[in-house]
């Protein structure tokens, strides 16, 4: 007989639920995403890049969508308004910073900053009573964060120049991406996951379209090889369709601070793949930092 979690999500393998495993396969996506988009963006420009990412998923999920749900899947107008800033703070924002920030530091430098988003949004959700954050998880919370941290004293951060900038660049991207997960748990029941993300990516894309318009007229698009469009499609497939899908999903039935601690898993997975990618070989104490990070969410998972 199946047991269950305490968000009634039943358990299916080695004590992992249905979210668990999806929010690790997030983990894994985004993870590699770093890599390979920081090796697109070298044929690509940013701010093109990211707006063919959202234009591409944008259409894939309207059409998914619609066959899906039909009219259910149609906001009303209070809905549309915070469906909007939604939109352009998690996706049009979000992304213009991401994507840029990868062009000036490195691809270890960005999950790192990005891994700092759990603590943001866990103090920003308590802060706003949004939820109550239990103990075990602080500690969880902690143990994650601590990990973080010995990761990027061993690696350390580019502390001037181009590369100040992109790690400033990515740490704003990280407080766009706090108020985007938290923004999605006020939208209420209303609309599914697959409608929330459809509909804030499609309001995301017009600011998109606006901030890249100086890209476009300065690459040879003929001469971009199939490696940069691969990276493209993986990008905007699985790190954008499939994986925003997963996390407004676990943010739902989980709740913000409990998906957005296992964004502390990501640096790991995105170190030992741009090992292979870029050369960026691992150390012995980003390992410890990677057992503190995969203690920190498991242990946000004890009731």
């Amino acid at each position: 007989m199946a047991t269950t979690t305490r968000t009634d999500q039943p358990v299916l393998f080695a004590g992992l639920t249905a979210i668990d495993l999806t929010m690790l396969l997030v983990v894994v996506i985004w993870g590699a995403n770093f890599s390979i988009v920081k090796s697109s963006l070298t044929e690509i420009p940013p701010l093109a890049f990211a707006t063919l990412r959202f234009a591409t998923a944008s259409v894939i999920l309207l059409v998914f969508m619609l066959w899906r749900e039909g009219k259910r899947a149609l906001p009303d107008r209070r809905t549309l308004w915070k469906l909007t800033w939604v939109g352009i703070i998690g996706n049009t924002i979000y992304q213009a910073l991401f994507t840029y920030s990868l062009t000036l530091t490195t691809a270890a430098n960005g999950s790192l900053i990005i891994a700092t988003t759990p603590a943001l949004v866990a103090l920003a959700a308590a802060l706003l009573r949004i939820e109550r954050i239990r103990q075990v998880m602080a500690i969880g919370i902690t143990l994650a964060i601590g990990g973080v941290a010995l990761v990027v004293a061993e690696r350390g951060l580019a502390l001037g120049g181009r590369g100040l900038l992109g790690d400033l660049l990515m740490l704003g991207a990280a407080i766009c991406w706090t108020i985007y997960t938290l923004g999605v748990r006020t939208l209420g029941q209303g609309l599914s996951p697959l409608a929330i993300t459809t509909w804030t990516m499609i309001t995301g894309v017009p600011g998109m379209v606006l901030v890249s318009l100086p890209d476009w007229s300065t690459v040879a698009w003929s001469e971009v090889s199939l490696q940069a469009w691969l990276g493209l499609a993986y990008a905007t497939i699985l790190a954008l369709v499939l994986a925003y899908v997963l996390w407004n999903n676990s943010v739902r039935i989980a709740g913000s601070a409990r998906t957005a601690i296992y964004g502390c898993a990501i640096p790991l997975v995105a170190t030992m793949i741009a090992w292979p990618l870029i050369g960026e070989q691992p150390t012995w104490v980003q390992g410890i930092g990677g057992l503190l990070i995969i203690s920190g969410v498991l242990l946000t998972r004890r009731p």
